[in-house]
């Protein structure tokens, strides 16, 4: 399975949030911040966390990307 973190780093610009603040504001470490940066997985807890802080829905920073269709 894949994830797209991509709606999450859209979602901060407009709200003018740099990654060390959003870091900081829901207690992740930078290893963590580092895997959302490469699309990596992170637990629902951080993701939780994250959605709870910029008052979104899980939807509104997480998109999944099919591997079979991203490799067509």
């Amino acid at each position: 399975m894949a994830f797209s973190y991509n709606k999450l780093w859209k979602l901060l610009i407009d709200k003018k949030i740099n990654k060390v603040t959003l870091r900081d504001a829901v207690s992740i470490t930078p290893t963590t911040l580092s895997r959302l940066s490469k699309d990596q997985n992170v637990s629902m807890d951080v993701l939780g966390r994250i959605c709870k802080y910029l008052k979104c829905d899980i939807g509104d920073i997480v998109e999944y990307i099919n591997e079979q269709e991203a490799e067509k």
